[in-house]
This record gives structure tokens, sequence and C-alpha cells, in this order.
């Protein structure tokens, strides 16, 4: 293969783009009727304490907390201003009655699009819940107090969209995670994208039962698996003699990459670059359950924030 010239991406709405940018800073807060009608809780048979406040009061709160960087007595003051500013008759939940409430939300695998999306790529990164700073590690190296979760997303390539995201233990691998998070996929999901983590008998299963082709690169020097007895390596199987028809080399690789449209799995990478860009590679919560509905909230937030607008471009060479 020769070597292509390198290409430069230029964003062709750039008007548009900046636009949508700068909307995502506006302070516009409006509740709709149908918000105010479902801003308590609806009343149960089950025993106990009746919750006060409906689960979307909550996940409005942690929100705002998402978007403004708030703690939680920060939040409680600030969704204080903005009622009595709209001069809405709504109560404001304590701070400890969220933070209690967000543990809940944050429980079940949630997925946040509902329309056909046919494509899912998966992607993992790492959130610090608290330690030292990458300039006292690199001085002095690392303690034990130094601790990480690790996010796992799903997105549509297509349209950029968080469908469902996970956050589990930092020593939890991301083929573990699969028979978790595929289940709540939508029906219409035909294609899924990830890199070598996901080459494991457990995942090809879980995509196989579900009538999902996985596009995902197969190990060096892997073998044919008998497919009578393991149906679910047909996937794998294919890749591996696609690679070996094309020379079972690393530019056999690289072109099977392109044929497959493999690479759209760089589209996860984007995902979390935006995530981090916009709420930062920390977690504010210190306990794993509230970590969960932090992350939740952040999901929610990035896909409002993507549906003000996206850039557009396309690669031209240098």
């Amino acid at each position: 293969m020769t070597n292509q010239a390198k290409k430069k991406y230029r964003i062709r709405n750039w008007p548009e783009y900046n636009k949508a940018l700068v909307n995502r800073g506006s302070i516009t807060v409006w509740f709709s009727k149908d918000v105010i009608e479902k801003w308590n809780a609806k009343p149960t048979s089950q025993r106990g304490r009746p919750k006060i406040y409906s689960d979307k009061a909550i996940l409005f709160a942690l929100m705002i907390k998402a978007v403004y960087r708030l703690t939680f007595r920060a939040l409680q003051g600030f969704m204080l201003s903005v009622i009595a500013l709209l001069g809405l008759s709504l109560r404001i939940p304590c701070y400890t009655r969220i933070c209690r409430r967000a543990a809940k939300l944050g429980q079940e695998i949630k997925r946040f699009a509902h329309r056909k999306i046919t494509d899912v790529v998966f992607d993992s990164s790492g959130l610090k819940v608290y330690g030292e700073g990458e300039w006292k590690v690199k001085k002095h190296g690392k303690s034990k107090r130094r601790i990480w979760r690790k996010i796992r997303l799903a997105v549509c390539p297509n349209s950029h969209t968080i469908v469902m995201s996970y956050l589990g233990e930092n020593n939890e691998a991301d083929c573990e995670v699969i028979p978790k998070m595929a289940p709540h996929l939508p029906k219409s999901v035909k294609r899924s994208y990830g890199d070598g983590a996901y080459d494991t008998e457990s995942c090809y299963r879980e995509f196989h039962d579900l009538g999902i082709e996985s596009i995902i690169p197969p190990k060096r020097g892997a073998i044919l698996h008998d497919l009578i007895k393991e149906a679910w390596m047909e996937n794998r199987n294919n890749a591996i003699r696609a690679i070996v028809g094309l020379g079972d080399d690393d530019e056999a690789r690289k072109l099977w990459k392109i044929l497959s449209g493999y690479h759209r799995r760089s589209l996860g990478e984007t995902a979390f670059y935006r995530w981090k860009t916009l709420f930062g590679g920390n977690l504010q919560s210190r306990k794993l359950a509230n970590q969960r509905g932090e992350v939740n909230a952040k999901s929610m937030v990035l896909n409002t924030m993507k549906g003000l607008g996206m850039p557009k471009g396309t690669w031209v060479p240098n």
C-alpha cells in the first residue's frame, strides 16, 4: 500500500456550529406544563414514606449540577433562585435528598436514545475520583490514595448520540461489561464496533444471540473456530480469513480495517473527548452508586448539547 497524503479536517458549517457552541452556555430555563405536572411523585401503594419528588425532578437537578459543576448545596441555592425568578410555586428538594436519590437513579442501565439506531460503537475511558494531579505523580510518583473509575459508552456513529453508559470498577475488564450493556440496546442495532479488548468469546456470543454483527479486530495469530460447536464465532472467522487473504501482515490488517469500516470506532474516542472537554476528567461524587447517577445525568446533558448543533466537515489533502 502506498502512503496516502495527510488530510486535514475542515469544518464547513462554522457559523452554525459556532452559534451552537455559544448556545451551550445559555442559562435560559423554562418549565413546560408537562414538567410542572410531573414534578411531584405519584402516590404508590408501597409501604414506607412516599416520595415527594419524581425521578424527573431529581434528574433535572443533576443535569443542572453537571452543566455548571455545582456542589449539592450550591445546586439547591441555584434552583431556588431559578424558581423564584420564574415565579413558580414548586418545591425544591434539599441537597441531601438529591444526593440520596441520585444513588438510586444510577443503578439501572438505561437507554438514552429511543429512535432507530443501526450501528453502535463501544469504548471505555477512565475518570478520576480523587488523588494527586499528573504533575505531582510525575515529580514524586503515585500514592495509594489514587482511585479511578472506568466508564463505558455505547455511541451511535451516525448521530454521535450516547445510547447508554455504564460506570464500573477500574479492574473490571471491557469484555465483562458487554453482557450487561448489550441486552439494553435497541432492537434495530445491526452492527457493533469495538477494539481488541472486546475480542473474547463472551462478547461474540452476546452479539450473536442478539443478531448483531460484531466488527472487532482479531488478535495476531488467531486461529479459526469450529462453527458447529461455536456458531457465535462466525464474524471472527470471517475477519481472520479476510486478513489472511490480504496478506496476513500489518498492511493487511490496516486494509481490513478500512474495508470493514472498523475506523468508525474512533468516533467513540471522539465522544470521550467531547465528554471530558465539557465535564472534565473527574467525578464529583465519592460513592459508586452516586457516581453512576452523575454519569447518567452527564450523558443526557451531552446528548442535549449535541442536539444544538454539530460540526459538519470534510477531509481535504494539504
